[in-house]
C-alpha cells in the first residue's frame, strides 16, 4: 500500500517502541527466523508482492513504485535459515504500449507466477491485472470486470494468487463494511466471475495471498495497531469449487514483532514441512525495514 502521512508518523513512533520476541505468535505456525535485507539505490524497498520457486530460493518481488525484481535467497546449509540475497536484478514494469508505468498506474501490489514462468501483477490506483511473459516484456492487458470500478482507492487489489490449473484469484483490501466479507474475483479461461467471498475478521485487512503445495489458499492480513506498529495474521482456506471451507488461523503476531508484511509465498521445505515466507514493505522509509520472515507449519 502507498504511504500515507499518518502511516509514516505511526510507523516512526512504532520504531521507537522496539521489537518484541517472535515467540509470542500463535501455536499453529512455528517461527523459523528473519533476515533483514539491505541494498543501496532509490528503487530498493516498498515490496508488496512475493513469489518463491519450489526450491525455496529463487524469488520474484514487486514494489509500490512499479518495480519487478528477482534474486536468490542464500540459506545456511545446516539450518536452512536465510542468510543473504544474491543475483538480484530489477526492472520497471511496462504498459501495453511499452512505456514505463508511472503515476496512478505504477502501484503494483499482488504477484503471481505460473508454472511456465508467466508473470501476473495486480495494481491499485487504476485497479487492474496485467500479464507479463517476462520481467522486461510489455504488459498484456487483462479485461477488467465492471466491479473493479467500485473498488476503493488505495485499498483495492493487494492480493493475487494462481492455482494449479492457472486460474487467478484477487480480492480487495477493503470490503466496504466491517461485517461484509471480502469478494474474491476469479479469472480463468479469459472470463471473470466472483464465485465466493472470504469472511472478514476485523481488525485485519488482506495484503497478500498464495496457494500452497497442499492446494489450499493462504491469506496474509495486516493490522496497524495505533502508534505501536504492525500485526500480521495468516489464515488458510480450502477453496473447493465455488465454496470457501475449513477456515484456519495459522499465525497471529504480536504488535511490533515484524515490520509491514505484505508479500507471502508458501512452499514445502526439504524436510517436508510447509513453510510460509513473507516480505515487508518498508514504504521507502528509513525508520522501517525490508525483511524476509519465515514460519513453518508443525503438521
Amino acid at each position: 500500500m502507498r504511504t500515507r502521512t499518518i502511516l509514516a508518523l505511526i510507523a516512526a513512533a512504532s520504531a521507537l517502541v522496539g521489537i518484541v520476541s517472535a515467540a509470542g505468535t500463535s501455536a499453529e505456525a512455528e517461527y523459523v527466523g528473519s533476515y533483514r535485507w539491505r541494498m543501496d539505490g532509490p528503487d530498493f524497498g516498498g515490496f508488496s508482492g512475493l513469489e518463491l520457486a519450489k526450491n525455496g530460493r529463487d524469488f520474484w518481488i514487486i514494489s509500490d513504485d512499479g518495480i519487478i525484481g528477482k534474486g536468490r535467497l542464500e540459506r545456511d546449509a545446516g539450518t536452512g535459515l536465510i542468510v543473504g540475497v544474491s543475483g538480484y536484478e530489477s526492472h520497471l514494469l511496462k504498459t501495453s504500449t511499452g512505456e514505463s508505468v508511472e503515476n496512478i498506474y505504477n502501484d503494483a501490489e499482488g504477484l503471481a507466477v505460473s508454472e511456465d514462468g508467466t508473470i501476473y501483477v495486480s495494481f491499485e490506483g487504476y485497479h487492474r491485472l496485467a500479464e507479463y511473459p517476462t520481467m522486461t516484456s510489455d504488459a498484456i492487458r487483462i479485461a477488467r470486470p465492471r466491479e473493479f470500478n467500485q473498488l476503493q482507492n488505495n485499498s483495492s487489489l493487494e492480493t493475487l494468487a494462481i492455482d494449479k490449473d492457472g486460474a487467478l484469484y484477487t480480492l480487495p483490501e477493503r470490503s466496504g463494511s466491517l461485517s461484509r466479507p471480502f469478494p474474491v474475483y476469479r479469472y480463468r479461461d479469459g472470463k471473470w466471475d466472483q464465485p465466493f467471498a472470504i469472511p472478514r475478521r476485523p481488525p485485519y485487512l488482506p495484503v497478500g495471498g498464495d496457494f500452497g503445495p497442499d492446494g489450499k489458499f493462504y491469506l496474509l492480513e495486516r493490522h496497524l495497531n495505533g502508534i505501536f506498529g504492525f500485526q500480521s495474521r495468516v489464515r488458510r482456506f480450502d477453496l473447493s469449487g465455488d465454496q470457501v471451507r475449513s477456515e484456519e488461523t495459522l499465525l497471529e503476531s504480536k504488535t511490533g514483532v515484524h515490520d509491514n508484511l505484505e508479500g507471502i509465498a508458501v512452499w514445502r521445505d526439504p524436510e517436508g514441512h510447509i513453510r510460509i515466507t513473507l516480505i515487508s514493505d518498508d514504504n521507502f522509509k528509513s525508520f522501517q525495514r525490508t525483511e524476509f520472515v519465515e514460519y513453518r507449519l508443525k503438521d
